[in-house]
């Protein structure tokens, strides 16, 4: 464990600088898995409400709703809570439904340049446990489970990019290690319409699931003032065929709500 250890931070720290020496600010975050260094703002609400849609060969999943809240506690940091419902249709067998894992967890951008320059923030995780009956019908993961990643974007031009690499911990030896990296590309098209593609990898350690790599695009487009549309979708490019995913989509709501309870402006 601390070799592989070492070894992961190592890659987390390293590889964005060698890889992507000048990148933009991230455009992470729902509707896409990768996350960025970005926070709502102090005492300002980020809620993300949507539908996330997984098939894969065995079973189609399907969260609905996806619950992401999340409030900015100074300008840097930010609380998170998340959790899904999931309705499970295995092939064969019969459905199942269930609320799924939560993720509590807390977001500190502790390094930030500002407009055009490097953020780096961390996200750790507390992936709580849930039913026996979830856990029995694949609905949820055997947990609980701490999850550490890292965040790292940087501006420059129009383009937008981010990178994230998160380890999944056994929480007094339960659940499994696993290991998470994303990349995220975009670009604001007008100011209502923002279009992106992200790559993420999901990898069981010890040969046990998941064990995945998917391809997806999708966008946000500005509704109104503090409503803004999500939306995604893609599948798996590499991985066994068991657990490639044929579809994985994303749609949702985003609301922005200031300290007073207003919806915030997405204007640039």
């Amino acid at each position: 464990m601390p070799r592989r250890l070492l070894i992961f931070l190592f890659f987390c720290l390293c590889v964005p600088a060698l890889v992507v020496p000048r990148i933009a600010r991230a455009q992470a975050g729902p509707p896409y898995i990768t996350n960025d260094p970005g926070t709502p703002g102090n005492a300002n609400w980020e809620i993300n409400i949507g539908e996330m849609t997984t098939t894969q060969r065995a079973a189609a999943a399907y969260q609905l709703p996806q619950i992401d809240l999340n409030y900015g506690l100074g300008d840097r940091i930010q609380l998170t809570y998340e959790i899904p419902y999931v309705l499970q249709t295995p092939d064969g067998r019969p459905s199942a439904s269930a609320w799924s894992n939560a993720f509590p967890g807390l977001k500190w951008r502790f390094f930030d340049q500002g407009a055009g320059g490097w953020q780096i923030s961390t996200f750790p995780q507390f992936e709580t446990g849930a039913s026996a009956y979830a856990q029995r019908t694949g609905i949820a993961e055997v947990a609980p489970r701490l999850l550490l990643p890292l965040e790292f974007s940087r501006a420059v031009g129009p383009v937008d990019l981010d990178f994230e690499a998160g380890y999944y911990f056994p929480w007094h030896g339960h659940g499994n290690e696993e290991r998470i990296l994303g990349f995220v590309a975009g670009h604001a098209f007008s100011p209502r319409l923002e279009l992106d593609a992200e790559l993420y990898n999901d990898h069981g350690m010890g040969g046990v699931p998941p064990d995945f790599t998917t391809l997806d695009v999708g966008g946000r487009y500005k509704l109104h003032r503090g409503f803004i549309l999500l939306f995604m979708a893609g599948r798996s490019i590499a991985g066994p065929a068991a657990t490639q995913v044929d579809f994985l989509g994303y749609i949702g709501i985003q609301v922005l709500l200031s300290n007073y309870g207003r919806t915030l402006s997405t204007e640039p």
